[in-house]
């Protein structure tokens, strides 16, 4: 909106500054011209025109008296009043007729550049503006894209990735770390527990077996012993 309000202020400013500039310009030339014709050659060609015309004029219908009077006369007149008039009419004609030519033709010609000028300038600024913002609005777009994409695929992939790979690694782990610690706990537990326990129950067993033994072998030995002597008496 403000480029076209631009375009539209600049294109106005500019034709009327070249219309006065043309209007002025084609004023200045036909007045040049004008004068120029006037003084140096229309002058001159005319007054020798028109005093020979009237002078052959005058000569043949009139006495020669007559007609040397009346051409002098109409010479020296029309040789003043003929080039003021001509020069005067023709400043004005050739002033109008150059004036509205230059003006028509170079205000068309100034309008055709101008509008051309302008929508170039225009259209390679938007189109360097579009190309930015474009290129900008692409550029953050794709990022914004494929940050996103990429976020997703890691997310997916580092969960697929990290759940196959702990359940792998732990697996693993726990199953050589329960395997040795239960060999080595084991081990130990059941060669301290073993050993306690035969221990006391061998005591124990021993100590209970071998005084009911020896209790049982001493009451025989004595009563044996004890029923000798009677039978000997």
């Amino acid at each position: 909106m403000y480029l076209c309000i631009l375009s539209m202020y600049l294109s106005m400013y500019l034709y009327i500054y070249v219309s006065i500039y043309v209007m002025y310009l084609s004023m200045y030339l036909s007045m040049y011209i004008s004068m120029y014709l006037s003084m140096y050659h229309l002058y001159i060609y005319v007054s020798i025109y028109v005093s020979i015309y009237v002078s052959i004029y005058v000569s043949i219908y009139a006495s020669i008296d007559v007609s040397i009077y009346v051409s002098i006369y109409l010479c020296i007149y029309l040789c003043i009043y003929l080039p003021m008039y001509l020069s005067i009419y023709l400043s004005f004609y050739v002033h109008i007729y150059v004036s509205i030519y230059i003006y028509i033709y170079v205000y068309i010609y100034t309008s055709i550049y101008v509008i051309i000028y302008v929508s170039m300038y225009i259209c390679f600024y938007l189109y360097r503006y579009l190309c930015i913002y474009l290129c900008m609005y692409v550029c953050m777009y794709v990022c914004m894209y494929v940050c996103m994409y990429v976020c997703i695929y890691l997310s997916i992939y580092l969960s697929i990735y990290l759940s196959i790979y702990l359940s792998i690694y732990l697996s693993i782990y726990l199953s050589i770390y329960l395997s040795i610690y239960l060999s080595i706990y084991l081990s130990i537990y059941l060669s301290i527990y073993l050993s306690i326990y035969l221990s006391i129950y061998l005591s124990i067993y021993l100590s209970i077996y071998l005084s009911i033994y020896l209790s049982i072998y001493l009451s025989l030995y004595l009563f044996i012993f004890l029923r000798a002597p009677d039978k000997d008496l």
